[in-house]
């Protein structure tokens, strides 16, 4: 597979951010996403802490995925576009969490996962037929499955508060995806529409459960 330099230059990026929050606590502590900062005027958190990671593995499972998917998305796409999404995802993962989490100031969060699964969601809406296994599912199922599992799991995760893991960013960050990949191809709602409908519905869900105050 052959790395376009618009993935070489965001996983660059990711590398050396984090490498440096790893190596100086107040550089980490200062680009974090942080509610009580972020309140308090630092806005742009809500986009650094999209680079910063908490240790070599989270930073790896990032780009590992990203290296799968951007191609998917760049080939449909071409590179400007493929960046546009990834950075409205990364910025839609950190308003959703700035959304649900405004009354806890100490809430941080640090890491690419809503960009990567906004760069993931675009790649299943592009390429419908794709087909992914997990390790604990070896039988290769239809993107799309995965996809609204994923998002399920992420509002079960928000709702229990399952680890230290930022599901709601990673669902803001899905969010961004399927929405800007329909911006840019609408087209998919008329030759895909089934598969449309069922990605939007966990993202319906959410916000009726918001709503209800049941999340």
């Amino acid at each position: 597979m052959n790395l376009h330099i618009a993935t070489i230059a965001i996983i660059a990026a990711n590398i050396l951010v984090s490498l440096r929050g790893f190596k100086d606590y107040g550089f980490f502590e200062r680009y974090k996403f942080n509610i009580g900062a972020i309140l308090g005027g630092q806005k742009d958190r809500m986009f650094t802490s999209g680079f910063l990671h908490v240790d070599g593995s989270h930073l790896l499972l990032n780009m590992f995925t990203l290296y799968f998917f951007a191609s998917v998305v760049i080939q449909w796409f071409g590179p400007v576009k493929f960046l546009i999404v990834y950075v409205i995802s990364l910025l839609a993962g950190s308003l959703l969490a700035l959304s649900f989490h405004k009354k806890e100031p100490f809430y941080s969060a640090v890491g690419a996962s809503g960009a990567v699964t906004g760069v993931l969601y675009a790649a299943i809406l592009l390429q419908p037929d794709m087909r992914l296994a997990l390790m604990f599912i070896p039988i290769p199922l239809p993107a799309y499955i995965l996809g609204i599992a994923y998002l399920m799991y992420s509002i079960y995760g928000m709702k229990k508060r399952l680890g230290n893991i930022g599901h709601t960013a990673h669902f803001g960050g899905a969010v961004g995806g399927y929405i800007t990949t329909l911006i840019f191809m609408p087209s998919i709602i008329t030759t895909h529409p089934v598969m449309v409908l069922l990605l939007a519905l966990p993202i319906v869900l959410l916000f009726i459960l918001e709503k209800t105050g049941k999340l």
